[in-house]
C-alpha cells in the first residue's frame, strides 16, 4: 500500500467537528422503540440525517440500527435480531436494552451504573447516553459495530466485526483484517512506531491515519468519488465477506455504492468460500464463485455456496486407498500464524507425497515461481483460490479413485 502525506489532512481532522451540526433533542429515560412499529417509529437526529429505528432483516426478524437518510444502516445494537414483539428501550436505569418477544435481554449497553439521565442522536450519526451535565457516558462512536462514519475516530484497541471477520488498527498504524480472530490475511498501513494512531474517514472520502508523532496525516486511501457531491455520506464498513470497503450514499436514496476495497481480489480473502471451498471467477461475471475441489466433495448448503464443502467419504474410511487430487492454477491460502509451521522447500513431487503420507496434512500447494516453496495444510480449515494467473499447483487428499470436476 502506498502512503502519501498531506499537511491539509491534519487540518481537516480538526475541522471535522464543524462539518456536521451537533445539535440534538434529548430522549428521556423509559423511551421505547417497538419492532412491530418499525415503519412509523424512530429516534431521529435534529435534521433527520440519521435515525435510530428498527430495520427489518428478514420477514420475521428486526434489529435496532442507526440509519442514514434513506435507510442505510451504519450501526446496530448487537448482532442478534428479535421478532416483531421485540423492543429497544432506554431503560429507567440508564442502560440501552434490546429485548425479544419472550422478555429475554438480547443486548445491553451495561451503563446502568453511569448515572445516565437522557440520550440523543446528533447529526453526525453518534448516539450518546448523557449524564445530568450533558457529558457523554457512552456513545455508538466509541462502541462501533461494523462501520466508521466521518468525524468518528477509530483508535487502537477498537474493533469492527462482521461474521467470522474482524478489523483492528494496530499501534504501528497497520490496518489488520482477521478471520476467526486468528488468521491475519491483510496487514497494511503505516508500519511505524506510532503512539496513539487514529484512523479517520473524512467527509470528502480520504481515509487517513493521524498520530502525535506525525507532522501530517498519512493518507491510506481515496474514495473513487473523492470530493464529489455536496450531500453524500461516505463511510467505511467491514462486510460479511471479509473485505473492508468505503461506500457512498446520496442523501435520501437508500442506496450505497462501493468506492474502495482493501482487497481488490475478493478471492484473496481467507475463508470466503468456507472450509474446503475453492474461490474463482467465470467469464460471465466479475463476482467470485465458490465451488468444491472435486466430485469427492459436496456443498454443505446447496443454497449458500459460501458455507464450504464436505467430503462424501472421510479419509479415515479409506486410509489404504487415499490419493492426492491435482488442482492446477490453484493455491490454498496461507497466512500467519499458520505459515511458519507449514512451509517447506521441496520439489512438486515431494510436496504432493509428503502430504499424502502425513496424517496431519489435508492439502498442499507447490509454488511454480522458482522458490520451491511448499505449503502443507492441516485438516482444520482449508481455503482455496483458483485462477489461470495463479503460478502454483495444489493437491488435496481424497479417497481414490481420483474424480476431478467436469
Amino acid at each position: 500500500m502506498t502512503l502519501t502525506f498531506s499537511a491539509l489532512a491534519i487540518t481537516l481532522l480538526f475541522s471535522l467537528s464543524f462539518h456536521f451540526s451537533f445539535s440534538f433533542a434529548n430522549i428521556s429515560l423509559g423511551s421505547t422503540l417497538f419492532a412491530s412499529n418499525y415503519l412509523n417509529q424512530s429516534w431521529p437526529s435534529p435534521n433527520s440525517t440519521f435515525s435510530l429505528t428498527f430495520v427489518q432483516k428478514t420477514p420475521t426478524s428486526y434489529i435496532p440500527a442507526i440509519t442514514y437518510s434513506g435507510g442505510v444502516p451504519v450501526w446496530t445494537a448487537g448482532k442478534t435480531a428479535v421478532d416483531s414483539s421485540g423492543s429497544f428501550q432506554l431503560h429507567p436505569s440508564g442502560t440501552l436494552r434490546l429485548v425479544n418477544g419472550t422478555g429475554a435481554i438480547i443486548w445491553d449497553s451495561s451503563t446502568g451504573s453511569l448515572n445516565v439521565s437522557s440520550a440523543c442522536l446528533d447529526d453526525s450519526g453518534n448516539f450518546k447516553l448523557l449524564k445530568n451535565d450533558s457529558v457523554s457516558a457512552w456513545s455508538s462512536f466509541d462502541n462501533p459495530t461494523d462501520a466508521i462514519l466521518p468525524s468518528q475516530n477509530f483508535t487502537y484497541g477498537k474493533i469492527l466485526r462482521s461474521g467470522y471477520y474482524s478489523f483492528t488498527l494496530l499501534r504501528p498504524g497497520n490496518l489488520t483484517l482477521r478471520w476467526n480472530d486468528s488468521v491475519v490475511y491483510y496487514n497494511e498501513g503505516f508500519k511505524s512506531n506510532l503512539t496513539s494512531p487514529i484512523l479517520s474517514l473524512q467527509p470528502n472520502g480520504i481515509l487517513s491515519i493521524f498520530d502525535e508523532t506525525l507532522s501530517s496525516a498519512a493518507i491510506i486511501a481515496y474514495s473513487s468519488d473523492y470530493a464529489e457531491g455536496s450531500d453524500v455520506l461516505r463511510f467505511l464498513r467491514l462486510d460479511s465477506d471479509g473485505n473492508l470497503r468505503i461506500y457512498s450514499s446520496a442523501r435520501g436514496t437508500g442506496t450505497v455504492t462501493k468506492r474502495w476495497a482493501a482487497i481488490p481480489d475478493q478471492c484473496q480473502v481467507y475463508g470466503y468460500c468456507g472450509n474446503m471451498g475453492i474461490c474463482g471467477y467465470n467469464d460471465s461475471s466479475s463476482d467470485p464463485v465458490c465451488k468444491c475441489p472435486s466430485q469427492h466433495f459436496e456443498m454443505i448448503d446447496g443454497n449458500d455456496s459460501r458455507k464450504g464443502c464436505k467430503r462424501k467419504m472421510e479419509i479415515e474410511s479409506c486410509r489404504r486407498n487415499a490419493t492426492m487430487l491435482e488442482l492446477q492454477h490453484t493455491k490454498f491460502l496461507t497466512f500467519q500464524p499458520e505459515l511458519s509451521s507449514q512451509v517447506f522447500f521441496s520439489g512438486i513431487s515431494a510436496c504432493r507425497l509428503n502430504c499424502l503420507v502425513s496424517s496431519s496434512c489435508a492439502a498442499s500447494t507447490s509454488l511454480s515461481d522458482g522458490t520451491g516453496l511448499c505449503y502443507l495444510k492441516t485438516p482444520g480449515f482449508v481455503s482455496g483460490y483458483q485462477n489461470p494467473a495463479v503460478p502454483s499447483t495444489s493437491y488435496i487428499k481424497v479417497c481414490g479413485p481420483v474424480s476431478p470436476n467436469p
